[in-house]
């Protein structure tokens, strides 16, 4: 998010230098600096069995299901907003989490943190935001994903991170 104006004071912002980070908004009222802070979010990959879990929101992807995702919270860890989310957007507990890596979507200013984790317990019931939740198969998820780049991506590391190869191959043959 970049400020024009002092979030503190109100004062207009000016340029300073900050070294290796170049201009960076500065209020001289309050001696701070304003860095860009792109808004946290994570991504996780739920399986159960060979099924993932994929969502529907039609907010989001119009012709596409997505993973289940969602924002941090100011003064939450990341693993907790995990659980969080898969709570409230499908009812479920979830177990073995495993940080994938992270992803960035620089038109919405967010930093994705990748997650895959196994399903562990609970009824499957979709949260008033979501359209549809459902288990599908790995082997159809990248095509019911087919608008969700950063998704596929996820799904990609999950079939490579599970050694299951053998379920693309077995889609194509």
């Amino acid at each position: 998010m970049k400020f024009i104006y002092c979030p503190i004071c109100g004062t207009k912002l000016q340029s300073r230098d900050s070294w290796d980070e170049g201009a960076v908004p500065y209020c001289p009222n309050d001696d701070t600096m304003f860095f860009d802070t792109p808004k946290p979010c994570i991504v996780v990959a739920i399986i159960k069995e060979r099924d993932i879990l994929l969502l529907k929101q039609n907010y989001t992807y119009e012709n596409s299901k997505v993973l289940l995702s969602g924002y941090v919270g100011h003064g939450e860890k990341v693993e907790d907003a995990v659980h969080r989310e898969v709570k409230e957007e499908a009812g479920l507990n979830i177990k073995d989490l495993k940080y994938l890596g992270s992803d960035c979507l620089e038109s919405k200013e967010i930093v994705m943190l990748t997650f895959m984790a196994h399903y562990e317990s609970g009824e499957l019931k979709k949260s008033s935001e979501v359209d549809d939740v459902a288990w599908v198969s790995i082997k159809n998820a990248l095509e019911e994903m087919n608008e969700d780049e950063i998704g596929k991506r996820v799904v990609r590391k999950v079939i490579r991170e599970l050694d299951w190869q053998d379920v693309m191959e077995e889609k194509y043959e």
